[in-house]
């Protein structure tokens, strides 16, 4: 039967071909997800762990866990007591902070979401500082000069001797590059930008002169490393810690990987969606082979094969091609991932060497091998069934789709309790809502595949008016020959509706969520621009918005906040802003009283907050400030409320309770100031961004954003992600596509004689082409349908699930992006047509009309 199974398999090589091609491309997908990402964790690993082997210990400043004290103050009196340490053989103060560089134009130099850090440079007996492997030039010798790491030079063109800007909680300076190093192999590899400053100056910029943050030690040679962290603990001062370098390793080590991991994990749930459509071509093509090959397989038992023997054969059949396109797409996907590696490289993360374990090959075999296996089971079993008798005498006629089968019944069920299921998580709150609602879309898909095929009649039914308007003959013929096996008709639709539903799904959340975001960032704001601190960036004070008083023709209000407060008993933050200039800057729709009344020292208070605390204008309210440690007030007055507003909950702009600059100043000497908004006479442009710029000393740690910039910072990575995820998806459509030309190709042999007898009663090969070409717009525009119908059905119960803890979401049906996929769809399956439509209009009339 191996010998047969074997021949069988080459003989049908063609029709097996789809079936190789979709278990080729799932398993690449799986083993290049696989394999890229064993392998950027392996590559993380390393970059980190080499940072950490030259450390054996490492002291750090916390809170006394037995006292709840202050943290300990390390300086260079620290770092020589820890010198002195039995097995320590060098002690070396760390210090670090934000730094933010300038490239020559003053544009910041971003590196991905690393925040821009700073650290001091310590050099040894040698001048050479171990923690880093200079290229160029050396590092800083002198307090104006700086060291960059390659990569931030390369990025901002600069060489040693060049003059490089730099920013930080401090203010900005220029500083002469000595040096430019590489960061692999360090405690900051693969971190944002990096500058090394001298020691004084970095403990000036980041901390206190004479303090480090942390200080590494280094241990004598045959030093257990274990018996040293206990010596060196039982030396340290109160409020300090100390860790072994192999410890503060897997603790990054398992911050590295978390990206890494993150990705394999969408990468693979990716391929197990491109794995799951694959399911449907694969039975769809066993389905039409085994009734192909009936009389075939009613021969072989009736000479004497057995049930049980015929079955093995097929299942075997399908063990040969999964096997073969496995080891393809194995080798396929490593190469895969390979150039994925090589596409992503950067000079602080080169390619690595490529990871792939025993358990990737084995998981991408299994997988491919098994799947063929289980899709084809069923058709097996139900060609198995047929007895040889009635299999020789006629060929078995396709099963319709009744509405009262045991299937259909099976189907609405499932759909019915699904739909029940999302629409219940969709209306409740709780944790458990997304668990219901994930259970729920399950059912429904589960529901909506297998009653895809009862359908297919009334959807085919309603596109047939049209179709036989444009196309009279041809349109009528393919909408006839579409319904002529539903079931056939149902999986093929099936494939194209999964890759759509989560599509469809992806694109209404999406959607959704960028809207919010728009709203909460810039719908309440009516200034030009909005200066913010850069990511990951320094702490703005009410100082730092100082130099635009400066600046002609500029309307500016710093938006200051204070904690700590209990207004009318109630917990508040209060924003303090230039009653002056605020009307003009932001958007307050003022729904009681005046925001005038700010300038008389009054308070204005968003609608939700009054309305959760029962207040209303003209209010006196008792106004406190409480010390964070000890609760203790620490100042108290009585404010009045002038105006109330609409806001939203989740707005970045508009706050709770807005306050006169003064009033906060009054209780809080050192606000921390979120933003500051600025309107210049003659509105925004290069000149007035450019004064504003060099008004606040050309700093990169300060980002100046027009409404543009902060729809793209803040939403924009949104759309990015759904590109992202389209690309994925398109996978998935890829098989199914592939799935459709399957099917019609088979269905094409099937009717060769129906397609010969059309060929000799009139009809040219142009015709034959429209015909096909007719049906796999069918096919197309029923799963487009079905599969846009549930995702944004899903879509919106997310979406719901959204709105219990992000106030203002709102339900946006994307229909531009709807009607691309659905176009898309239309496309592809146009493009799935054409080798079936070239291979039917070529029929040869004579060879068909004698075909069986």
């Amino acid at each position: 039967m191996f010998r047969t199974a074997l021949r069988n398999v080459f003989a049908y090589k063609a029709r097996l071909l789809m079936t190789a091609f979709a278990v080729l491309l799932g398993v690449t997908f799986i083993t290049g997800s696989l394999v890229y990402g064993d392998s950027l964790s392996r590559a993380a690993t390393d970059r980190v762990a080499g940072g950490y082997e030259r450390i054996a210990v490492s002291v750090f400043t916390e809170r006394s866990p037995a006292t709840g004290g202050p943290p300990a103050t390390l300086d260079a009196a620290t770092v020589s007591a820890l010198a002195k340490v039995p097995g320590v053989a060098a002690a070396t103060g760390r210090a670090g902070g934000f730094a933010a560089v300038a490239d020559h134009d003053g544009r910041l130099i971003a590196r991905g979401q690393s925040s821009p850090r700073g650290a001091n440079f310590a050099p040894g007996a040698g001048g050479t500082d171990p923690a880093y492997r200079f290229t160029q030039g050396s590092g800083p010798a002198r307090d104006g000069a700086i060291a960059l790491d390659e990569t931030t030079a390369a990025r901002g063109g600069f060489r040693v001797g060049d003059s490089v800007r730099v920013g930080t909680d401090t203010g900005a300076a220029t500083y002469t590059l000595s040096g430019i190093f590489r960061t692999q192999g360090t405690t900051r590899a693969g971190a944002g930008t990096l500058t090394l400053l001298t020691d004084a100056t970095a403990q000036r910029l980041f901390g206190r002169p004479g303090e480090y943050a942390d200080i590494e030690l280094t241990a004598a040679p045959g030093t257990d490393v274990q018996q040293l962290l206990g010596r060196v603990e039982a030396a340290l001062p109160p409020g300090a810690g100390a860790a072994t370098g192999a410890q503060l390793a897997r603790i990054q080590t398992n911050l590295a990987t978390s990206d890494s991991d993150t990705m394999s994990q969408i990468l693979l749930g990716f391929a197990a969606v491109s794995l799951f459509v694959a399911a449907f071509l694969i039975s769809n093509t066993f389905t039409m082979l085994v009734a192909r090959r009936t009389r075939e397989l009613a021969l072989m038992r009736a000479v004497g094969a057995s049930r049980g023997q015929v079955r093995r054969m097929l299942l075997t059949e399908t063990l040969l091609v999964g096997a073969v396109a496995s080891a393809a797409g194995l080798a396929l996907g490593t190469g895969v991932a390979a150039l994925l590696q090589r596409a992503f490289a950067t000079a602080d993360a080169p390619a690595a060497p490529l990871v792939l374990t025993p358990a990737t090959v084995l998981t991408s075999l299994l997988v491919g091998t098994a799947l063929p296996m289980a899709a084809g089971w069923l058709p097996i079993r139900r060609a198995m069934a047929i007895p040889p008798v009635a299999a020789l005498s006629a060929a078995e006629p396709a099963a319709p789709a009744r509405a009262r089968s045991p299937r259909s019944g099976l189907g609405a069920v499932l759909l019915l309790c699904g739909a029940a299921a999302v629409v219940y998580g969709a209306l409740t709150t709780g944790k458990d809502a997304r668990t219901v609602i994930g259970a729920g879309a399950a059912l429904t898909l589960t529901g909506a595949i297998v009653l895809v095929p009862l359908l297919s009649r009334p959807f085919v039914a309603l596109l047939r008016p049209p179709l036989t308007r444009l196309q009279p003959v041809y349109g009528d013929l393919a909408a006839r020959n579409t319904v002529r096996d539903p079931r056939r008709t149902g999986a093929t639709a099936a494939a194209l509706a999964i890759a759509l539903t989560l599509a469809s799904g992806l694109s209404v959340l999406g959607a959704s969520a960028a809207r919010y975001l728009d709203r909460a960032t810039t719908h309440d704001l009516t200034a030009d621009y909005l200066v913010q601190p850069a990511e990951g960036g320094m702490r703005m004070t009410p100082a730092t918005a100082e130099p635009l008083k400066k600046v002609p023709g500029l309307a500016f209000s710093p938006l200051n906040q204070s904690t700590g407060y209990r207004l009318g008993g109630a917990p508040s933050v209060l924003t303090g802003v230039d009653p002056a200039t605020i009307g003009r800057l932001l958007r307050y729709d003022v729904l009681e009283g005046s925001l005038d009344r700010l300038a008389e020292g009054q308070i204005a208070v968003a609608d939700h907050k009054a309305r959760k605390a029962g207040w209303h204008v003209g209010q006196r309210l008792p106004l406190q400030r409480q010390d964070g440690p000890s609760g203790a007030v620490t100042t108290a007055t009585t404010v009045t409320i002038g105006a109330v507003y609409r806001a939203d909950e989740q707005s970045n702009l508009l706050p709770s309770v807005t306050a006169p600059d003064s009033l906060v100043a009054r209780h809080d000497p050192a606000p921390h100031t979120d933003g500051i908004l600025l309107a210049m006479d003659g509105g925004p442009g290069r000149a007035a961004l450019g004064k504003v710029t060099h008004a606040l000393g050309d700093n990169p740690a300060l980002a100046v954003l027009d409404e543009e910039a902060l729809r793209a910072r803040d939403s924009g990575g949104i759309g990015d992600q759904l590109n992202v995820f389209y690309a994925l998806l398109s996978m998935a459509l890829t098989i199914a596509a592939l799935g459709i030309a399957n099917t019609l190709a088979m269905s094409v042999l099937e009717r060769r004689g129906e397609i010969g007898t059309l060929r000799a009663l009139g009809v040219d090969r142009t015709g034959v082409t429209r015909m096909i070409r007719l049906e796999a717009l069918i096919l197309g525009a029923l799963g487009a349908v079905v599969g846009t119908v549930l995702g944004v059905f899903l879509g919106w119960a997310l979406g719901r699930t959204l709105q219990e803890s992000v106030a203002g979401y709102t339900l946006v049906l994307p229909w531009g992006r709807l009607a691309l996929g659905v176009l898309i769809a239309l496309t592809g399956a146009l493009l799935a047509s054409l080798w079936p439509a070239h291979r039917a209009a070529r029929t040869d009339i004579p060879t068909s009309m004698t075909a069986p």
